[in-house]
């Protein structure tokens, strides 16, 4: 005789296999297939840089800017975002115990905390991209698209604004300052002391004369986007784009997941069910966010 469905089926909610909620489970399975797509992502972006290695670009010469702070930062600005998504973690954490001790007013504040560093994260990460799209110091494509950039006799890079203006009246970086190819290559013909550099690891440089022949036919370019990438190979701001823009989405979903479930913690929805368990499942999404960062973190900012 068959058995009618209970209210002890694990379908159902209930404590069954492993002694795990449904839930639960369905969100650690929801989590393992993310974790595969990232790890395509963070595979194909290591393939794509060990085959460009030498043209590859170095993240601490592109991610130097820090609000506030004159002069190049090299991923300090990343170090503070990592660290307050970090902290974020750990406020979910405190939001889970409190919500297991039946404690609305604690669970509700540490929910606050939480959200606060995920918008500040995404608020970090906006300005990020700002920086990046806007560009440094420009570079040179050259005719068979690799890009270059230009360095004097000592080995330090000058932006456009230097070759152009001057040292005594040019800057590292201003976005709102273009310069056409024009302007760009009859400051470099008229000056005897810049030639061009690889941005890859190590620096190497062209000798003068090498330099001005690989000028025919370039283009001076400023900022990144997913046609031209002044920092180096295009394939670096295409992955930077999307690898980081994908996690984005995730932080940001993360934060509007939170919001709802501050807003159900005051309304007491989980005081009346007595179980603040959407809290502990919502808090294994935010960590896997985080623990996705440090991968990001790891393998395409440091290494």
């Amino acid at each position: 005789m068959a058995t009618s469905a209970t209210t002890s089926d694990w379908s159902s909610g209930a404590n069954q296999p492993m002694k795990s909620e449904y839930g639960k489970i369905m969100m650690w399975f929801f989590l393992i297939s993310d974790a595969l797509t990232f790890s395509g992502f963070l595979t194909a972006y290591g393939f794509m840089r060990s085959r460009f290695e030498m043209t590859w670009p170095v993240a601490e010469d592109v991610f130097t800017h820090f609000p506030g702070l004159e002069g190049d930062q090299p991923l300090l600005y990343v170090a503070f975002m990592t660290f307050i998504l970090i902290m974020s973690s750990v406020t979910m954490v405190l939001a889970v115990n409190s919500g297991h001790h039946m404690k609305k007013t604690a669970t509700a504040w540490w929910m606050v905390f939480t959200i606060i560093g995920g918008a500040i994260f995404l608020g970090s990460q906006a300005w990020e991209w700002y920086h990046f799209i806007m560009g440094d110091k420009g570079g040179v494509e050259l005719a068979n698209t690799e890009v270059w950039k230009v360095a004097n006799e000592e080995g330090e890079v000058l932006s456009l604004s230097q070759l152009v203006h001057g040292m005594e009246h040019g800057h590292a970086a201003n976005h709102e300052e273009t310069f056409s190819t024009e302007a760009v290559l009859d400051a470099f013909k008229a000056n005897d002391h810049v030639v061009l550099q690889n941005p890859g690891e190590g620096h190497p440089a062209m000798s003068r004369e090498a330099s001005l022949k690989a000028l025919v036919g370039a283009e001076a370019i400023q900022g990144a986007n997913m046609h031209h990438n002044e920092y180096g190979k295009q394939q670096f701001a295409n992955f930077f784009f999307f690898i980081t823009g994908f996690h984005g989405f995730h932080v940001f979903s993360g934060v509007v997941l939170n919001i709802l479930l501050f807003w159900n913690v005051m309304l007491g929805t989980y005081e009346r069910r007595k179980s603040y368990l959407m809290v502990e499942k919502v808090g294994l999404y935010w960590h896997f966010v985080d623990l996705v960062w440090v991968f990001v973190f790891t393998f395409f900012y440091l290494v």
